[in-house]
């Protein structure tokens, strides 16, 4: 998608895939970067030639990952209790059950994870609006992702607890965030895919599916 050269550099192996380069393909293996604080955008949609694309852009540090080169870590510190407020029952019982969040506002021990179009230029797509599809996740519970209003009152994105796939609006240019909140500690895969129709052509084209891999800490 981007520079695989800049992401060697990034995970800091480029001298491994160099070496790597002589031996047998089957000996060759690459392991993931493991980020678990930062401000990430864990979906990074962009339009480059002639393709709809997603992958991680580390903010913090100005690098950009497919999304199968990270591992995210929802670290033990994201564990809270559900709000005492019925409006938060989409994760558990509230004032009862345990979630994992990694928030909307930023919180410096944590992943801030946001939701990314500022690659897309202005009036590639029409009315600059795409689809950010989540088609799965797969894992030990279930994935919402919500904000919050200026009264703390949610505002549901996606919830795999309700069926999938669900549907968020992007635009072009522009850059959100959200809480992700995971119901249990384990490993999930969370497979997202972006939309759009081009304003030159009207023609609608779709990334290839982008698949997140979360590890929820107990």
């Amino acid at each position: 998608m981007r520079s695989t050269l800049r992401h060697l550099l990034a995970a800091g192996v480029l001298g491994v895939a160099l070496v790597a380069t002589s031996l047998p393909a089957q000996a060759a293996t690459t392991s993931a970067v493991v980020l678990n604080t930062g401000h990430l955008d864990v979906v990074d949609v962009a339009y480059e030639a002639g393709v709809l694309e997603i992958g991680v852009h580390d903010e913090d540090n100005d690098v950009e990952y497919g999304a199968d080169e990270v591992k995210l870590v929802v670290k033990r510190q994201a564990k809270v209790t559900v709000p005492a407020d019925p409006a938060f029952a989409f994760l558990g019982t509230p004032g009862v059950s345990q979630v994992w969040i990694l928030p909307e506002i930023r919180n410096e021990n944590l992943i801030w994870p946001g939701i990314a179009a500022e690659e897309i230029e202005a009036g590639v797509f029409t009315g600059d609006s795409l689809t950010l599809s989540v088609r799965a996740v797969s894992g030990p519970g279930q994935l919402a992702i919500y904000t919050e209003n200026a009264v703390g009152q949610p505002n549901i994105l996606a919830d795999s607890g309700d069926g999938l796939p669900d549907a968020l609006a992007l635009t072009a240019g522009d850059h959100t965030h959200a809480n992700w909140a995971f119901d249990a500690a384990g490993t999930y895969r969370v497979t997202v895919r972006a939309t759009g129709t081009l304003a030159a052509s009207g023609q609608k084209v779709t990334s290839a599916p982008a698949t997140l891999r979360f590890t929820v800490k107990a």
